[in-house]
């Protein structure tokens, strides 16, 4: 897929309604960290576990930006691991096939940026969306639906229920 292929201006979003994720991405170029662009593309991009084919563009789109970004924020990863989960949604469509090679690609791309990502230093929610992105593009989906919908909270209570946690370990924060 092109940047400038015309199509990409009438995908439907996770609203089903056409939305053009471009301009929103190109403002992520200036500043990665952007809220209201990420915010942007969260909103109209994925809907209520609702995604459709401009979701699909959008991660072609931010695999080709993201490379050259100084840092990758956590919206990054998050964003398209729920859009990589979604699509799998019975509701959902799959990726058309004008746009599959280059959505694959991207994923193996952002599998990438995200392992680079980890090597060092890493913020608590770039490491969630992080191992979320790394799981959705290794295929296994219910693994990534867990690290994106889980919060710190539900971590926290997970890991009392299952293990005891507080009760076994010196926690370090």
């Amino acid at each position: 897929m092109r940047e400038d292929d015309p199509r990409v201006a009438a995908l439907r979003g996770g609203y089903r309604l056409p939305f053009d994720s471009r301009p929103a991405i190109r403002a992520l170029g200036d500043d990665p960290s952007d809220g209201g662009a990420w915010d942007v593309l969260w909103e109209d991009l994925h809907h209520q576990s609702d995604v459709d084919e401009a979701s699909y563009a959008a991660v072609i789109l931010l695999a080709r930006s993201a490379g050259g970004w100084p840092h990758r924020p956590w919206h990054l990863y998050a964003l398209v691991a729920t859009i990589e989960v979604e699509r799998h949604a019975i509701q959902n469509p799959d990726c058309p096939a004008w746009l599959r090679d280059d959505y694959l690609a991207a994923m193996r791309v952002l599998k990438s940026l995200a392992l680079d990502d980890l090597r060092g230093p890493v913020e608590p929610l770039v490491l969630r969306a992080a191992l979320a992105l790394v799981a959705a593009a290794s295929g296994d989906h219910a693994l990534a639906a867990m690290w994106t919908g889980f919060d710190e909270s539900d971590i926290a209570e997970w890991n009392e229920d299952r293990l005891a946690y507080s009760a076994r370990y010196r926690i370090k924060r």
